[in-house]
């Protein structure tokens, strides 16, 4: 009898979510807030993949894992726990969970913050990019676009060949590369075997690889030692592995796919499940108060107990510059 691959999903719960200050703060990040039906997206994540893999690792860092832990005893699922000492980017925590795997281990690595809904489209894309990724690919996810977002980088690509991976376009480059109509938004989810991204990684930036896999070697449970962690070069997998690796291919599909960077995307959201919206698209997020919005139009208002924010939804993107003036502050306003 042929002896079955193991499939694990990897979920990265890095990332803090600055947009989407002041409900996400370094506490309690986008990915764990229940804002969602009552659930958060770490935990939609993790039931989303539960029954494509037969293992699961979650990356975290000593900031979060006590909130992923939270989640997952609730799922009662068993897992992995990598524990980043300080976070090194993604190329660093994707090389750990491969570290942690068997070379013909398949590992799903998604985000821990994303929106996604068309389940049987989605099941077919990782079904498809399961049997690329047996091939020897390294598999990127492209989503069909519903319009020229700016929020969002792409992939260009010809079938299932990357031409580029493009950084997040303005307003008129976005609307060209729709026009086109081979340019699919970058999901951050990837596919491969663990011996085939690490064979990569190696070529690429031995550096990244031979400093993650001193960290990984003396890990004490998953817990990685602060030291040597700070040795390993901060950078992301895109610019380390996928804009460089030809092995790369991409399967594009059309499931729903958000990842809630931005309060226009949350907006969207909560709007779809019957949040309430006034006659001039106005809404109030973290309040059961009363709130009248007087004289404005696509306005969103968000509550917390120490801080509200007041944007246009247009304007959602900017709010990172809020959170990057209060960094600089030092504010306590962002723990």
């Amino acid at each position: 009898m042929e002896n079955k691959k193991s499939i694990t999903h990897v979920v990265l719960t890095g990332g803090i979510g600055s947009r989407l200050w002041p409900l996400s703060r370094k506490s309690q990040p986008k990915q764990y807030l229940n804002l969602f039906e009552g659930k958060s997206l770490f935990e939609l994540t993790v039931e989303r993949n539960r029954n494509i893999a037969d293992k699961m690792m979650v990356v975290g860092n000593a900031d979060n894992c006590h909130l992923s832990k939270i989640v997952m005893e609730k799922s009662q699922l068993d897992y992995v726990n990598i524990v980043e000492s300080t976070p090194r980017n993604t190329a660093a925590a994707i090389a750990f969970a491969a570290f942690a795997s068997q070379p013909d281990d398949i590992l799903i690595v998604t985000p821990s913050d994303h929106i996604i809904d068309a389940m049987d489209q989605y099941e077919k894309a990782i079904k498809e990019a399961i049997e690329k990724a047996e091939k020897g690919a390294i598999v990127t996810f492209g989503i069909s676009p519903t319009k020229p977002e700016t929020g969002y980088g792409y992939i260009e690509r010809r079938g299932d060949a990357v031409i580029s991976f493009r950084e997040k376009p303005n307003q008129i480059t976005a609307m060209n590369f729709i026009a086109k109509g081979n340019f699919l938004w970058n999901s951050g989810m990837f596919c491969f075997k663990a011996s085939v991204f690490l064979e990569e990684l190696k070529a690429f930036q031995p550096e990244v690889y031979e400093k993650s896999k001193i960290a990984w070697d003396n890990n004490q449970e998953g817990q990685l030692d602060l030291e040597l962690s700070l040795e390993i070069p901060s950078i992301s997998v895109d610019y380390a592995v996928m804009e460089r690796s030809k092995k790369i291919k991409v399967v594009a599909s059309s499931f729903v796919w958000s990842d809630l960077g931005s309060f226009e995307s949350v907006y969207d959201y909560l709007k779809s499940k019957g949040h309430p919206v006034d006659k001039n698209g106005n809404m109030a997020i973290g309040t059961k108060n009363f709130t009248a919005f007087v004289g404005t139009k696509d306005t969103i208002f968000v509550f917390t107990e120490d801080a509200n924010l007041i944007l246009k939804k247009k304007s959602s993107q900017d709010v990172k510059y809020v959170y990057n003036a209060l960094e600089k502050e030092q504010s306590t306003l962002l723990n």
